[in-house]
């Protein structure tokens, strides 16, 4: 035996030591990353067939403007550079097909629709200027268009009504610098200490009073981070109605409380010293007291979720599975997010689920303040959606999905991470029972919710917009509200129209109102309108006939008229509304869907207004109306600019037809009252500026379908409660002890802007 040999296996034992000693070390010090497992696909039907809903894409989309530049026979000047005297396209979108068609498709085997494209354009360059919509097919390669402004809108589109262009809005600002402010030269220097840099300005609508006019105000702020709450003063009338730009004029100047004829009067009075002057103190570039910058160092990261073993759905093309869930999900350019063929355990219960419109109306002592009516749809809660903040706006892991929009441009645009797919525990039961009587057990189920979401930030507001899915069956519609406030410039009575909120900065007052699409289909096309309510009855006690009880009772009554299911906004609303089946459970009720609105708003606007039946869909928190082709939205994006001869009267759909066994469509009406306070500053917070509706199950199933979720808990008191096999929760020291596989943090939200 060679003497060496001992020696060469104490120093072989000894390394092989020191190295499983490492191995447990870092392994005690790190936790293994996560792996994901294989998706569960359900069965809800092709994947494909979600596709008939799908957004256009980019190709699809250059597509349809290469077939309009060919075949319109006039020249198309891209949109992003057009005059209001040219011909150009406002915008390219899907056209839906109609419902009719794609129920053929999607449930009897019927062929699939054709796949068109709704095109938007302005005829500027026309004896008689208008808007024209076509309709652009096949796709992807077009052979065909038609005009379908006529049978939509029962005539030609007024020019005047046209959404705004980005070009518009920006010949506007050449205007006021190089014609309204050169002016009033010694005032814009010494009053706003004017550069040609330092002010900003926001717009207001409606333009004017009547039909025809396109008169806008426009607000002057400092240009500043969040210059939303730093106005100085000045506002100025634009009229800008006619089609030659160099016709444009200043109507009204207003300044600090008084009005002048036009910049030059105004220039005047200053220079003659009957101004009364309120100089504004220059604010930081980074805004100041409007900065969203942090005021406290980074301490602790905040909690994050991530998923042990991957996410529990899957996301293919357009089409969403979860734990008994599937949908399609698109994003229209006007509108926004919008749901299809929403389907619960293989059941579709709505075939479309969108959002219409967004309103708010303002109230100040300052023109351009006490003037406006935003309608959003007209600006384009799609057009408008930002690219998503990984970590912030959605959790880290989420999915996000990629959009492409084609508006004022010639050119669709993508915008990354714009749309967010996540799963989220919400940190509560969905349901739980603690029992200590009788027997001793625990039941229960985590909250754990599907959620798809966009933001659109329009002008100074961001719209946080969420569907989110429960395992029991319920679906809520949510709309959260956060951006800057609007200001008006502080003078007189101003404090009567909102609160300061610095020096010179009124918050002004102003409600919001948001409209939603719901097109239910519960067990089938054909539904009624079922209200359910509690009323008390008195009684004399069987066992005792000399008391009285007072015993609440159920009421029924089945809404057979849109007149009864039009419920107006401070009227007693029946507390269980639900569309009800042909079909009855195995306890013998109609399955139903029951609507619930969470809404604290109060008046649209008054009745008596001129423009009132351009909005008339916030009338009602809730209307139910039959469905028709005809009426695929409660506005249109025409009413913005003529508020005074709606292109759509929502009021108009409703018209006492009968709606029982009727395929119908719920208009659901949320919103709430905002008067800024100092805690909106820097900003205002989501929380407390919540509004929206739930869809749940009515007798819809035997019995809470969540009670099938794979995530159900229960053990007695006589069981290993801390065994695996008998509570998943003891599993998760072993199951969820992995680090997530964070990807780089990435935001392509600043490029090609």
């Amino acid at each position: 035996m060679n003497p060496r040999l001992p020696y060469v296996l104490l120093l072989g034992a000894a390394v092989i030591i020191f190295i499983l000693s490492c191995m447990l070390l870092s392994r005690g010090g790190r936790s293994p990353s996560c792996e994901s497992q294989p998706g569960i696909v359900e069965k809800t039907g092709s994947m494909s067939q979600s596709l008939v809903f799908a957004d256009l894409t980019a190709e699809e989309m250059s597509q349809v403007v290469r077939y309009l530049q060919g075949h319109l026979g006039v020249p198309l000047v891209d949109a992003s550079r057009a005059k209001p005297s040219d011909n150009c396209i406002g915008s390219v979108d899907l056209q839906v097909p109609a419902k009719a068609e794609v129920l053929r498709f999607l449930d009897g085997g019927g062929a699939r629709p054709p796949r068109e494209a709704l095109a938007v354009l302005y005829f500027g360059k026309q004896p008689e200027p208008n808007i024209t919509e076509y309709v652009v097919g096949p796709l992807p390669r077009p052979a065909y268009h038609r005009d379908v402004t006529v049978q939509k809108y029962g005539g030609k589109v007024p020019y005047h009504r046209r959404p705004t262009l980005r070009s518009e809005y920006e010949q506007l600002g050449v205007f006021l610098e190089t014609k309204a402010f050169a002016a009033a030269p010694t005032f814009l220097q010494e009053v706003l200490e004017y550069d040609g840099t330092n002010l900003a300005f926001q717009t207001t609508v409606p333009h004017g009073f009547q039909s025809g006019d396109r008169v806008t105000w426009f607000v002057l702020f400092q240009n500043v981070s969040g210059f939303f709450l730093h106005p100085v003063g000045l506002e100025v009338l634009v009229d800008h109605s006619s089609l030659d730009i160099s016709q444009w004029a200043v109507s009204r100047v207003f300044y600090n409380g008084q009005y002048y004829r036009d910049m030059v009067q105004l220039e005047s009075a200053y220079v003659q010293g009957r101004i009364s002057v309120e100089k504004v103190r220059k604010a930081a570039w980074d805004g100041d007291f409007s900065s969203m910058k942090p005021r406290a160092p980074a301490a602790a990261p905040f909690p994050v979720q991530f998923e042990p073993q991957g996410p529990r759905y899957s996301v293919r093309n357009n089409q969403v599975l979860f734990q008994g869930w599937s949908f399609a999900f698109g994003l229209s350019v006007s509108t926004g997010l919008r749901l299809f063929d929403v389907r619960h355990r293989g059941q579709r219960v709505a075939y479309e689920i969108s959002v219409q419109e967004a309103l708010s109306v303002y109230g100040s002592n300052c023109p351009a303040g006490m003037s406006t009516r935003y309608m959003d749809g007209s600006f384009g809660l799609g057009r408008y959606t930002s690219p998503l903040v990984r970590g912030l706006d959605c959790p880290y892991l989420a999915t996000y999905v990629d959009t492409h929009t084609l508006s004022d441009s010639l050119r669709p645009k993508k915008r990354k991470a714009s749309l967010c797919i996540f799963e989220q525990n919400l940190g509560s039961p969905l349901r739980r029972h603690y029992s200590n009587l009788q027997s001793l057990y625990y039941g229960g189920l985590v909250n754990s919710a599907l959620v798809i979401r966009s933001i659109a930030t329009v002008g100074n507001y961001d719209y946080v917009w969420d569907f989110i899915f429960y395992q029991n069956g319920a679906l809520e519609g949510k709309v959260q509200a956060t951006g800057y406030p609007s200001s008006s410039f502080l003078h007189g009575d101003g404090l009567r129209y909102g609160n300061r909120l610095w020096e010179h900065t009124l918050g002004t007052i102003h409600t919001h109102f948001v409209n939603y699409k719901v097109d239910l289909d519960v067990g089938g096309v054909k539904n009624s309108l079922v209200a359910h309510d509690m009323a008390f009855e008195m009684a004399r006690a069987p066992w005792s006939p000399e008391q009285q009880i007072e015993r609440p009772r159920l009421t029924k009554k089945v809404l057979d008229t849109e007149d009864q299911a039009a419920f107006r906004l401070q009227s007693k609303m029946p507390r269980y509304l639900y569309f009800a089946a042909n079909s009855k459970n195995k306890w013998g009720h109609q399955r139903g869907y029951r609507i619930q609105i969470s809404s604290l708003a109060g008046d649209h606007i008054p009745e008596a207004s001129s423009m009132e039946r351009a909005i008339s869909w916030a009338r009602y928190q809730l209307a139910v109306t039959r469905r028709k082709e005809e009426e695929p939205t409660s506005t249109s994006i025409y009413n913005q600019n003529d508020p005074w001869t709606p292109t759509v009267v929502f009021a108009d759909f409703i018209n006492n037809e009968t709606i029982t066994n009727e395929d119908l469509v719920a208009w659901i009406t949320a919103g709430f009252l905002h008067i800024p306070h100092s805690e909106d500053i820097p900003n205002t917070v989501t929380v407390g500026n919540s509004v929206g509706f739930l869809l749940r199950p009515y007798n819809y199933y035997d019995l809470d379908p969540s009670i099938y979720s794979p995530d159900g808990v229960f053990f007695t008191s006589e069981q290993d409660f801390t065994a695996c096999e008998i509570n998943p929760l003891a599993c998760l020291p072993k199951t969820a002890s992995c680090l997530p596989n964070f990807p780089p943090f990435t935001y392509d939200g600043f490029r090609n802007m």
